[in-house]
């Protein structure tokens, strides 16, 4: 789904001078320079996960949540809000990624959705490992909400990473998954991001023009079994 397929829930108006070139890349960018993992021609689970820029106390930042360290899968990973769509989001192929993101950030963080401004989304992107077909919906925290876990069981925190923390060079690196897959990630805030959140992070910095050089010769490796993590290089 693309912009014009949320009609009436994409608001491209009255954003931060500093959001504009995000809201221009998004508009433009295709699925291919997103990712080389795009959603099959038929099949895949249908999702949405939620981009929310805000500014907070330091500037501009992102919000992103920690998975709950006792789930099953993806357990303590950082990553978007998000989740599948539900039948009562609406058409997969019109507003319901839209209306799952906003309605998934809500019940994970507690977030007041009716601050949020829509203001774009991206291709839909495809993860193999989950069958997902995930759509990022990207927003403006216009009016801010307070902001926690509401189910510790799923959500071990709720977090915002200042986007200076997210293109400053030095906590940028690749990650070199147990599969031997290379991918972008960030050490910030204590944490490392990784996988597909990290992914959609720094595509969307580097076609917004707000990414930095960086030494993509910093490797981090993650381990198959505990998510430890060996630093190789520097």
């Amino acid at each position: 789904m693309d912009g014009e397929g949320a009609v009436g829930l994409i608001d491209r108006d009255g954003l931060p001078e500093w959001l504009v070139p995000v809201r221009q890349a998004a508009e433009t960018v295709r699925p291919e320079q997103l990712s080389r993992f795009l959603p099959p021609p038929e099949g895949g689970r249908r999702s949405a996960v939620l981009m929310l820029f805000g500014e907070g106390p330091v500037g501009p930042d992102l919000l992103l949540i920690e998975r709950a360290r006792s789930l099953r899968s993806h357990a303590g990973q950082p990553s978007f809000p998000g989740g599948a769509l539900d039948p009562e989001d609406g058409d997969p192929d019109g507003a319901g990624p839209v209306a799952a993101a906003l309605r998934e950030a809500e019940e994970e963080t507690g977030l007041d959705a009716s601050g949020v401004q829509v203001f774009a989304t991206l291709p839909a992107l495809y993860i193999p490992v989950s069958s997902f077909v995930v759509t990022p919906v990207l927003g403006w925290w216009r009016h801010e909400s307070p902001v926690a876990p509401v189910d510790l069981g799923e959500t071990g925190a709720v977090f915002r990473v200042p986007l200076a923390e997210l293109t400053d060079p030095a906590n940028r690196v690749r990650l070199r998954h147990p599969s031997g897959h290379l991918g972008p990630a960030f050490e910030v805030a204590g944490r490392l991001v990784w996988g597909f959140t990290a992914g959609v992070i720094d595509r969307v910095l580097h076609f917004s023009g707000l990414a930095l050089p960086w030494d993509d010769a910093r490797t981090v490796t993650l381990s198959d079994d505990a998510l430890r993590l060996t630093h190789r290089g520097s």
